[in-house]
Protein backbone atom coordinates (compact mmCIF):
# COMPACT_ATOMS: atom_id res chain seq x y z
CA UNK A 1 0.00 0.00 0.00
CA UNK A 2 1.18 3.39 -0.98
CA UNK A 3 1.33 5.98 2.02
CA UNK A 4 0.92 9.67 1.82
CA UNK A 5 4.53 9.93 3.49
CA UNK A 6 6.01 7.22 1.40
CA UNK A 7 4.72 9.28 -2.02
CA UNK A 8 6.40 12.54 -0.51
CA UNK A 9 9.20 10.74 0.75
CA UNK A 10 9.90 9.22 -2.94
CA UNK A 11 10.03 12.95 -4.72
CA UNK A 12 12.42 14.21 -1.73
CA UNK A 13 14.42 10.82 -2.64
CA UNK A 14 14.41 11.74 -6.66
CA UNK A 15 15.27 15.27 -6.14
CA UNK A 16 18.26 13.99 -3.74
CA UNK A 17 19.70 11.63 -6.40
CA UNK A 18 19.81 14.37 -8.97
CA UNK A 19 21.09 17.13 -7.04
CA UNK A 20 18.38 19.40 -6.67
CA UNK A 21 16.06 20.65 -4.38
CA UNK A 22 12.38 19.45 -4.60
CA UNK A 23 12.00 23.34 -5.98
CA UNK A 24 14.26 23.24 -8.58
CA UNK A 25 13.16 19.70 -9.36
CA UNK A 26 9.64 20.96 -9.83
CA UNK A 27 10.68 23.51 -12.10
CA UNK A 28 12.97 20.88 -14.14
CA UNK A 29 9.88 19.68 -14.74
CA UNK A 30 8.10 22.72 -15.79
CA UNK A 31 6.01 22.73 -12.42
CA UNK A 32 5.23 25.42 -10.47
CA UNK A 33 8.68 25.92 -8.41
CA UNK A 34 6.33 25.18 -5.10
CA UNK A 35 4.68 22.23 -5.92
CA UNK A 36 6.49 19.75 -3.59
CA UNK A 37 7.00 22.06 -0.92
CA UNK A 38 6.98 20.58 2.43
CA UNK A 39 4.28 23.60 3.00
CA UNK A 40 1.99 22.07 0.19
CA UNK A 41 1.91 18.67 2.33
CA UNK A 42 -0.61 19.18 4.49
CA UNK A 43 -3.96 21.40 4.34
CA UNK A 44 -4.46 23.87 6.50
CA UNK A 45 -7.00 22.30 8.25
CA UNK A 46 -4.43 19.05 8.23
CA UNK A 47 -5.78 16.78 5.75
CA UNK A 48 -3.35 15.17 3.38
CA UNK A 49 -2.63 16.86 0.01
CA UNK A 50 -0.73 14.24 -2.52
CA UNK A 51 0.88 15.21 -5.69
CA UNK A 52 -0.93 14.52 -9.03
CA UNK A 53 -0.01 11.62 -11.32
CA UNK A 54 0.44 14.20 -13.74
CA UNK A 55 3.44 15.66 -11.68
CA UNK A 56 5.56 12.53 -10.69
CA UNK A 57 5.03 12.16 -14.57
CA UNK A 58 6.32 15.57 -15.40
CA UNK A 59 9.32 14.65 -13.13
CA UNK A 60 10.24 10.77 -13.88
CA UNK A 61 10.29 12.26 -17.45
CA UNK A 62 12.67 15.30 -16.51
CA UNK A 63 15.13 12.95 -14.87
CA UNK A 64 14.77 10.71 -17.32
CA UNK A 65 13.97 8.03 -14.61
CA UNK A 66 11.51 5.13 -14.56
CA UNK A 67 8.44 4.36 -12.50
CA UNK A 68 9.98 1.38 -10.51
CA UNK A 69 13.41 3.65 -10.02
CA UNK A 70 11.00 6.27 -8.66
CA UNK A 71 9.64 3.38 -6.09
CA UNK A 72 12.91 2.00 -5.04
CA UNK A 73 14.18 5.13 -4.67
CA UNK A 74 11.43 5.87 -1.76
CA UNK A 75 10.38 3.68 1.35
CA UNK A 76 7.57 2.21 -0.36
CA UNK A 77 9.59 -1.50 -1.16
CA UNK A 78 9.73 -1.77 2.46
CA UNK A 79 6.12 -1.85 3.25
CA UNK A 80 3.39 -4.27 2.91
CA UNK A 81 5.46 -7.09 3.01
CA UNK A 82 7.14 -6.89 0.01
CA UNK A 83 10.03 -9.73 -0.50
CA UNK A 84 13.34 -8.96 -0.40
CA UNK A 85 15.88 -10.21 -3.22
CA UNK A 86 19.82 -9.62 -2.87
CA UNK A 87 22.30 -8.44 -5.66
CA UNK A 88 25.89 -9.15 -6.25
CA UNK A 89 27.95 -6.47 -4.39
CA UNK A 90 31.80 -5.24 -5.41
CA UNK A 91 33.79 -2.09 -3.94
CA UNK A 92 34.67 0.14 -7.05
CA UNK A 93 38.14 0.29 -6.40
CA UNK A 94 38.08 -4.39 -7.08
CA UNK A 95 35.84 -3.38 -9.89
CA UNK A 96 39.18 -2.21 -12.40
CA UNK A 97 40.95 -6.08 -11.49
CA UNK A 98 40.14 -8.69 -13.89
CA UNK A 99 38.06 -11.59 -13.50
CA UNK A 100 34.99 -9.90 -11.92
CA UNK A 101 32.86 -8.73 -15.48
CA UNK A 102 32.22 -10.66 -18.95
CA UNK A 103 32.70 -8.54 -21.94
CA UNK A 104 28.94 -6.79 -21.53
CA UNK A 105 29.27 -5.87 -18.25
CA UNK A 106 27.48 -8.17 -16.30
CA UNK A 107 28.76 -9.75 -13.12
CA UNK A 108 31.37 -12.97 -13.28
CA UNK A 109 33.36 -15.28 -11.33
CA UNK A 110 34.16 -15.59 -7.41
CA UNK A 111 34.90 -12.20 -4.68
CA UNK A 112 31.33 -10.71 -4.91
CA UNK A 113 29.34 -9.93 -1.80
CA UNK A 114 25.47 -10.31 -1.73
CA UNK A 115 23.33 -6.95 0.00
CA UNK A 116 19.27 -7.17 0.35
CA UNK A 117 17.87 -4.71 -2.65
CA UNK A 118 13.99 -3.18 -1.74
CA UNK A 119 13.03 -2.96 -4.52
CA UNK A 120 11.88 -5.23 -8.29
CA UNK A 121 14.49 -6.92 -9.94
CA UNK A 122 15.54 -7.93 -13.42
CA UNK A 123 17.96 -9.62 -14.26
CA UNK A 124 21.45 -8.79 -14.54
CA UNK A 125 21.66 -5.89 -11.67
CA UNK A 126 24.24 -5.22 -9.14
CA UNK A 127 25.74 -2.90 -6.51
CA UNK A 128 29.12 -1.38 -6.50
CA UNK A 129 30.04 0.46 -3.13
CA UNK A 130 31.26 4.32 -3.83
CA UNK A 131 34.97 4.97 -3.22
CA UNK A 132 36.01 8.72 -3.50
CA UNK A 133 34.72 11.81 -3.54
CA UNK A 134 34.18 12.77 -7.31
CA UNK A 135 30.41 12.66 -7.29
CA UNK A 136 29.98 13.94 -4.03
CA UNK A 137 27.22 15.75 -2.62
CA UNK A 138 25.08 12.63 -4.99
CA UNK A 139 27.28 9.47 -3.96
CA UNK A 140 29.52 9.40 -1.16
CA UNK A 141 32.27 7.40 -0.11
CA UNK A 142 30.39 4.27 1.15
CA UNK A 143 27.33 4.87 -0.56
CA UNK A 144 25.89 1.58 -3.11
CA UNK A 145 24.77 2.48 -5.99
CA UNK A 146 22.86 -0.29 -8.42
CA UNK A 147 23.51 -0.41 -11.40
CA UNK A 148 21.71 -2.43 -14.93
CA UNK A 149 24.15 -3.44 -17.73
CA UNK A 150 20.61 -3.30 -20.01
CA UNK A 151 19.19 0.18 -19.25
CA UNK A 152 19.45 2.43 -22.27
CA UNK A 153 21.91 5.32 -21.53
CA UNK A 154 21.50 8.72 -22.55
CA UNK A 155 23.19 12.10 -22.38
CA UNK A 156 22.42 13.45 -18.63
CA UNK A 157 22.29 9.94 -17.27
CA UNK A 158 24.49 8.88 -14.19
CA UNK A 159 26.67 5.73 -15.29
CA UNK A 160 29.39 3.57 -14.34
CA UNK A 161 32.20 2.63 -16.99
CA UNK A 162 34.98 0.90 -17.40
CA UNK A 163 37.99 1.28 -19.21
CA UNK A 164 39.50 -1.02 -21.24
CA UNK A 165 42.56 -0.21 -19.31
CA UNK A 166 40.76 -1.58 -16.29
CA UNK A 167 39.35 1.70 -14.15
CA UNK A 168 36.21 2.02 -13.36
CA UNK A 169 34.15 4.92 -12.53
CA UNK A 170 30.85 6.34 -11.61
CA UNK A 171 30.12 9.77 -13.83
CA UNK A 172 27.51 12.09 -15.73
CA UNK A 173 27.36 10.86 -19.38
CA UNK A 174 27.27 14.75 -20.30
CA UNK A 175 28.29 14.06 -24.07
CA UNK A 176 28.45 11.04 -26.83
CA UNK A 177 29.18 10.97 -30.30
CA UNK A 178 29.63 8.13 -32.68
CA UNK A 179 33.07 8.25 -31.95
CA UNK A 180 33.49 9.53 -28.59
CA UNK A 181 32.24 10.35 -24.99
CA UNK A 182 32.52 12.71 -22.39
CA UNK A 183 32.48 12.45 -18.44
CA UNK A 184 31.91 14.74 -15.72
CA UNK A 185 31.73 14.17 -12.07
CA UNK A 186 29.65 15.94 -9.40
CA UNK A 187 32.64 17.45 -7.70
CA UNK A 188 34.00 20.56 -9.58
CA UNK A 189 37.41 19.75 -8.38
CA UNK A 190 37.01 17.24 -11.05
CA UNK A 191 37.47 17.87 -14.52
CA UNK A 192 35.65 16.58 -17.54
CA UNK A 193 37.10 13.63 -18.74
CA UNK A 194 36.86 12.72 -22.96
CA UNK A 195 37.47 8.93 -23.86
CA UNK A 196 37.51 7.29 -27.76
CA UNK A 197 34.70 4.67 -27.73
CA UNK A 198 37.09 2.04 -28.53
CA UNK A 199 38.86 2.35 -24.98
CA UNK A 200 35.71 1.75 -23.89
CA UNK A 201 34.69 -1.90 -21.98
CA UNK A 202 31.09 -0.98 -21.30
CA UNK A 203 29.30 1.53 -19.83
CA UNK A 204 26.01 0.69 -17.54
CA UNK A 205 23.43 2.62 -15.86
CA UNK A 206 22.89 3.52 -12.58
CA UNK A 207 19.37 3.22 -11.36
CA UNK A 208 19.46 3.60 -7.63
CA UNK A 209 21.49 4.48 -4.86
CA UNK A 210 21.42 3.07 -0.68
CA UNK A 211 22.78 6.35 0.69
Amino acid sequence: MLSHSAIWEGIDALARRHGHSVSALAKLAGLDATAFNVSKRISKDGRERWPSTESIAKILEATGESIDSFLAGGTFMQMGGAAIRTVPLLGLAQAGNGGFFDSAGFPAGQGWDEIALPMPGENGIYALEVQGDSMEPLYREGDRIVVSPTEQVRRGDRVVVKTRDGEVMAKILARQTGRQIELHSINPSYPPRAFELTEIEWIARIIWASQ
